[in-house]
């Protein structure tokens, strides 16, 4: 059902209840109802039909005042619906007459039947200014999240795009420095990428990733890495059990692996070692990624800056996807050692999987 026709649905349905409810209260108080009565009634009900379509009109489409804030919103919509209700008992008078009932213009003109009947309508058109407020606030409360659901799914995919690329432009430097020094060796290299690549492409399809898969991943840059570095590049590997019950974003541990490899040991000429442990706190994932070197701050036309397009790229992702829930933090744990963490939730999708 479109909004259009939504709309009239529960327009017509509300006033046509209302008008049930004061024919049945009429019978209920004097056993029986004549025909003019039923028709006055149903008069009546017409009148609060236009007289709120009109009030709808002048707000949303005439004076445009869904757009104000509630302090200059409130006093306008009060005194809209003040005067709807005077204008409601002045039709009320003319649907008495139409109707063919006893009237009375002394007696109508008289200030508290005025003022009764202005309070009665004030009553009945606020009542439905609530309901109408509640579903609009609401509606467009819905939208916002669409919104901000739809912009947050372009921006992960802007960051996972940027990744892509930034790695394979990596990795294709790490073989063809390969290539000249051992063609066997780059062979094999060419053999880690390929799988690397698979994996890769797979996650691009989806939003998060097993962690199990991630890891796949991982070893298999570092075995693409260990053949460049040899003996330069140690890796060790302690993964906690329940760690593949949780999803991550893809690339993201390879991408901070790589980067503690490209920022740390690369830049060692005796090497280093590089080690992914993971543990399970609070119902989160914690992965700690350690690797030898040390965690420097570089400048870029003179502004000191901390981290290249990975890891602003992780900080990004996370926020996006966990808000305040996830962390990320990389320091420099001692004058040897950097550590890099990230806290992952469990998502509604992983615990749906299990």
């Amino acid at each position: 059902m479109n909004k259009q026709r939504l709309y009239w649905t529960l327009q017509i349905s509300g006033w046509s209840i209302y008008a049930i409810l004061q024919i049945s209260f009429f019978i209920f108080s004097n056993d029986s109802i004549s025909g003019r009565r039923f028709f006055f009634f149903m008069l009546e009900s017409g009148i609060g039909l236009f007289l709120t379509h009109l009030f709808r009109f002048l707000i949303v489409h005439q004076f445009k005042w869904m757009s104000l804030p509630l302090p200059k919103l409130i006093p306008r919509v009060l005194f809209l619906l003040s005067t709807m209700a005077l204008a409601a008992y002045a039709l009320q008078q003319v649907a008495i007459v139409v109707s063919g009932r006893a009237f009375s213009l002394e007696q109508a003109l008289q200030t508290d039947q005025i003022i009764l009947g202005w309070s009665f309508f004030a009553i009945v058109f606020f009542i439905w200014t609530l309901f109408y407020f509640t579903y609009y606030f609401v509606e467009q409360y819905n939208k916002s999240i669409k919104y901000e659901a739809s912009r947050i799914e372009i921006e992960l995919s802007n960051l996972k795009s940027q990744l892509n690329p930034h790695f394979i432009f990596n990795a294709l430097n790490s073989i063809r420095a390969l290539v000249d020094e051992n063609p066997k060796k780059s062979k094999q290299a060419i053999n880690y990428l390929s799988n690397i690549l698979r994996n890769s492409l797979a996650a691009d399809r989806i939003g998060l990733t097993n962690f199990e898969d991630e890891l796949k991943i991982v070893k298999d840059y570092l075995s693409l890495e260990s053949i460049r570095f040899e003996e330069r590049l140690r890796t060790e590997f302690d993964i906690h059990p329940d760690s593949n019950q949780f999803l991550v974003p893809p690339l993201m541990i390879q991408t901070l692996v790589e980067n503690g490899i490209k920022h740390g040991i690369s830049k060692l000429t005796e090497g280093g070692i590089i080690t992914l442990q993971t543990n399970i706190v609070n119902n989160c994932l914690q992965i700690r990624i350690r690797n030898s070197g040390q965690y420097q701050e570089y400048h870029i036309n003179g502004i000191k800056r901390k981290g290249g397009l990975g890891l602003k790229n992780t900080a990004q992702r996370l926020k996006l996807l966990y808000g305040e829930n996830a962390s990320f933090k990389i320091v420099n744990e001692s004058d040897t050692f950097v550590l890099t963490e990230i806290i992952i939730p469990q998502s509604n999708e992983s615990t749906n999987r299990r």
